[in-house]
Parts: C-alpha cells; sequence; structure tokens
C-alpha cells in the first residue's frame, strides 16, 4: 500500500531522516552520563553489543511495519492484521507514548535553546560552579522565560512539519545532519588536544569490568532502545515514507551505526574536557547544564567551545521532535482525514499544554506530586519504564510469532531481489532473543521504580 503523502525520494534522505530521528538528546545529553555512572569503557561495550544485536532487528522490523502497511503506527496494524483488530492497540499505545515523549522532551528542548543564547551573550563567561548551577535552577524553575523558549522550538518543529515529508523532513534532514556531524567533528578535535585529555579518553574506552554488574546491563541495554528510538512508532511512521527498492537491513545498519558513532563521539566530546578540568564524570542530568559550562569557562576559547555544543544539542533536538510530531501528526491526519497543516498546529497546540505543565513542574507546580513524582518526572518514568519497553515487546511479539514469515521475508528482501543471509538469525533474535531482553529491561524498570 502506498502512503499518500508520498515519501522520500532517495535512500540518503530516508537514512538521514531516520538517523535524525535516532540521533537526539538520547546520545549526547543521556548516553554521557549514563556512562559515566556505569563505569565508562565496559558500558561502552555493552551498549553497541545491544545496540547491534538487538537494537538493529527491531528497527528493521518497525521499518518493514511501516514500508509494508504505507500507514501511520494504528493504520499499519491494522492493514497488516485485519481479521485482529487488537494489534491496532499497539500503535495506539506508541502514539500516545510519543505524545507523552514529547511533551517532556519539549522541555529540555527550550532548555537547549536558552543555552544556546546564554553561550552567544556570554550569560555563563567568567561564573563560578555555585553561579552557573544557581543560572540554571533560576531558569528551569521559572515560568515565563522556560516556556517562551520552549514554544520557540516547537514553532520551529511544526514550521518542518507543515511543509511535508519531501520540502521539510527530508530535506532538512539532509542539511542539519551533515551540520551536526561536522560540529561533532570540531568538538571532539577541540577535546581531545586539551592538555589532560588521555584520561577522559580512557575513561571511555578502557574497559573497567569490576563496574559491571545487573544494573549496568539492563542500562545499556535500555540506553541502546531509547538512543534507537525503538517502540514509539516513530520508525514505523518513517517506514511508510521509505521507497521500496532500499535495503531496509543495510539502511538499519547505517542509521544504528551513525546513532552509535553520534553517542561515541559525544563521549570524546565530553569526557576529555570533563577530566582536563577536574570535574565529575559521573554527575547524572546535570553534567550537560551545571557541569559542562564550567568546563568551557575553563578552557581557552571556552564561548566559541559552549556556542557549538548547545548549538549541536538543540540540531540534536531537532531532528528527533521532528520525527516524534511527525508520529503524531500522520496518525491524526490519516485517521482522521485532516489536512497536514490542520493536524500539525492542533497536535502541538495539544502536546504544548501538557508539555507546559511539564515545564511549571520545575516552579509553580513542583509541590504538585504523585507517589512524590512531579508531572515531569510521572511522563518521563512512565514512558521509558514502562511505555517504551512495552511498546517494543509487543512489536516484536507480533512480528516474530503473529506476522507470517512469508510476509516479513517478502518485505525485507524487497520481493526476494535482495539475498537474505541474515535472515535466520535476524528471526531467530525477534522469536527468542529481543522478546527476553525486552521483558528483562521491563521488570527491572518496575521493580527499580518502587524501591
Amino acid at each position: 500500500m502506498k502512503n499518500n503523502e508520498g515519501g522520500f525520494t532517495s535512500s540518503f534522505g530516508a537514512i538521514a531522516a531516520a538517523a535524525g530521528s535516532a540521533i537526539g538528546l538520547g546520545n549526547i545529553w543521556r548516553f554521557p552520563y549514563t556512562a559515566g555512572a556505569n563505569g565508562g569503557g565496559a558500558f561502552l561495550l555493552l551498549y553497541i553489543v545491544f545496540v547491534f544485536l538487538i537494537g538493529v532487528p527491531i528497527m528493521m522490523s518497525e521499518l518493514t511495519i511501516g514500508r509494508r502497511s504505507g500507514q501511520n503506527a494504528v493504520g499499519a496494524f491494522r492493514v497488516l492484521s485485519p481479521r485482529q483488530r487488537g494489534w491496532m492497540l499497539v500503535g495506539f499505545w506508541g502514539v500516545l507514548t510519543t505524545f507523552f515523549i514529547y511533551s517532556f522532551y519539549s522541555v529540555i528542548t527550550g532548555w537547549t535553546l536558552d543555552y544556546v543564547v546564554l553561550s552567544c551573550s556570554g550569560g555563563l563567561s567568567g561564573k563560578t560552579p555555585e553561579e552557573v548551577s544557581a543560572v540554571f535552577r533560576e531558569f528551569s524553575s521559572g515560568s515565563f522565560w522556560p516556556i517562551f523558549y520552549q514554544i520557540i522550538f516547537m514553532a520551529i518543529t511544526v514550521a518542518v512539519i507543515m511543509m511535508g515529508v519531501q520540502k521539510g523532513i527530508e530535506k532538512s534532514s539532509k542539511i542539519l545532519m551533515p551540520v551536526l556531524f561536522l560540529l561533532m567533528v570540531a568538538l571532539c578535535i577541540r577535546a581531545v588536544t586539551l592538555p589532560g585529555a588521555g584520561e577522559g579518553l580512557s575513561f571511555l574506552f578502557k574497559p573497567d569490568f569490576s563496574k559491571v554488574d545487573g544494573k549496568a546491563v539492563l542500562d545499556a541495554l535500555g540506553q541502546a532502545m531509547f538512543s534507537l528510538s525503538i517502540g514509539l512508532g516513530v520508525l514505523i511512521t518513517y517506514g511508510s515514507y521509505v521507497r521500496k527498492q532500499d535495503n531496509l537491513f543495510r539502511s538499519s545498519i547505517i542509521i544504528a551505526s551513525t546513532d552509535t558513532l553520534i553517542a561515541v563521539m559525544a563521549g570524546v566530546a565530553i569526557f576529555p574536557a570533563v577530566f582536563a578540568f577536574g570535574q565529575d564524570p559521573t554527575s547524572g542530568p546535570s553534567l550537560v547544564y551545571e557541569t559542562l559550562p564550567n568546563v568551557f569557562n575553563s578552557m581557552p576559547g571556552g564561548i566559541a567551545f559552549s556556542i557549538a555544543f548547545f548549538v549541536l544539542l538543540s540540531i540534536a533536538a531537532l531532528t528527533s521532535t521532528v520525527s516524534m510530531l511527525e508520529a503524531i501528526v500522520l496518525f491524526v491526519m490519516q485517521e482522521f482525514k485532516l489536512k497536514r497543516v490542520t493536524a500539525a498546529v492542533l497536535c502541538t497546540l495539544a502536546t504544548l499544554v501538557l508539555g507546559i505543565l511539564c515545564t511549571l513542574s520545575f516552579g509553580p507546580l513542583k509541590e504538585v506530586t504523585f507517589l512524590g513524582k512531579t508531572i515531569f518526572d510521572i511522563l518521563d518514568t512512565l514512558t521509558a519504564t514502562y511505555m517504551l519497553p512495552l511498546g517494543a515487546l509487543a512489536i516484536v511479539i507480533f512480528m516474530g510469532w503473529f506476522y507470517p514469515k512469508k510476509e516479513v521475508l517478502d518485505e525485507v528482501t524487497n520481493q526476494h531481489t535482495l539475498k537474505a543471509g541474515f535472515f535466520k538469525a535476524y528471526y531467530f533474535i525477534m522469536r527468542y532473543v529481543a522478546p527476553v531482553a525486552l521483558l528483562c529491561v521491563l521488570v527491572a524498570g518496575i521493580v527499580a521504580s518502587f524501591r
């Protein structure tokens, strides 16, 4: 079935868009502090293994579902399983998960945009570590400016979406992804040339298996799933735009490799600088917004480094927000028969309402809690701990056990025009390995959330 929205015009466009979806704050913000908290090099090895052993097969499955059906995440299951309509709930689950994630993700994108402005204006320069931390706390706990930057970022995102698949999503991805890569290369070169950078590189690349425990293994697996945008329905949506002649297996490998490369490069850009100036690599989520500005203030040319880094972070965030909003918009367009501009505006307004509540949960609404968690924390925990792994688990069960094997083989081999030497391993992973791994992540997350 052909998607009436048209599709990507080239393999590069499809890969750039899908890689942009995967490459986001999860790579540049979340990966470094998660690696730092789990021993660096050993965590990196586990992460890479999980990306290619489990992440690539699931990614290929989502792209297959999308291209085979030519539909949004909900319509895809309706088309592929017309006699078992209950599978449509998996699509609804994915769209709802994306809606929640985009809502609270927009809070962090607003912070990032503010830090671009602060870096350009010198608002972080010459401050003590305590003053840098105070800047972040005061900004994030405010009302007007966090929401202002949040709205600006969401406006940029919806503007791309309203231009359509080819002129908006594909064209912006073709521009933004090379720029992102070049900025990352420049940051890495600057970081590794700092005095004392070797200690940071050793931390990232020299495995310390004494730090590896059950938590580190599950964190690495969870980070791989989070980073690749698996279980959201985003890749199903983008899959519906992929050309029939494109090689899904090769595309999945390239996307996963690019995603992993950017995550590793983020570590190369961050850890040498952190170690060179005596900062804490295990400082958690505050690593980017509190620890790194102190590093920039300590190094020659730190202002330029700071500007480049937060521009990079904003580009990565934008390629992800575009993919998330598109998944929601295509669902609304196809299921409710609305035009793209109308659907884009309505979806943006809906996510903005919830997003503003998340922003205010750091300030005026911080006392509004459930089980000790703010609105932002609730959505973060709900999606990362429950919804993402459960959605991915449902997809692998559908592809491994319910959707006809012959249909899967037809699609991934482009109607048997491509060799399928990988197929037996892929199908074994989808039936047995991936479900067990995702179930472990889900159970571990549930147990951890109740401690």
